[in-house]
């Protein structure tokens, strides 16, 4: 294809954010996930462990992998929900907080340097080109047929 095509412009923008948060977290002997999750939980009431999959857009599998290496790292304890006796709370240790706080100052740089370098015009374009697209998928507005499949068959 000549032209890039928007999921290419997507994609090659966020494995850049991406390899640049992980770059940023691994001074901190961090990574990306563990600085999302981190965002990610209440600093104060801690957070229901059912419901930082759905916050996160995460499966359970990746997001229990997380939460172990989180506990292990003494960012995070694991309480039971003093509401629901069946479920846990997620808190942060005071590390966790610490670590928090790292990884907020740099996803507010980040914010910084693109409005230092993006007009606000531009950003609200950005921000409703985003929001539509999302909502075309959650609708599920772009694959309403399926494509027809066609193989080719070399034998024939």
């Amino acid at each position: 294809m000549k032209e890039k095509t928007i999921d290419y412009v997507l994609r090659a923008t966020w494995m850049a954010v991406s390899k640049m948060y992980n770059e940023e977290a691994g001074k901190a002997g961090s990574t990306m996930a563990t600085g999302f999750a981190l965002l990610s939980i209440d600093p104060e009431k801690g957070t229901p462990s059912t419901a930082l999959g759905p916050k996160m857009g995460m499966e359970a599998t990746s997001l229990s992998r997380i939460l172990k290496t989180m506990q292990e790292k003494g960012l995070i304890i694991r309480k039971k929900n003093p509401l629901d006796g069946r479920s846990v709370l997620i808190h942060l240790t005071d590390f966790g907080k610490e670590m928090r706080d790292f990884s907020k100052k740099v996803v507010l740089r980040f914010d910084e340097a693109v409005k230092e370098n993006v007009s606000e015009e531009e950003l609200k374009t950005f921000t409703r080109v985003a929001s539509t697209i999302t909502n075309l998928i959650t609708e599920k507005e772009i694959y309403k047929e399926e494509i027809a499949l066609n193989p080719v068959h070399k034998n024939e």
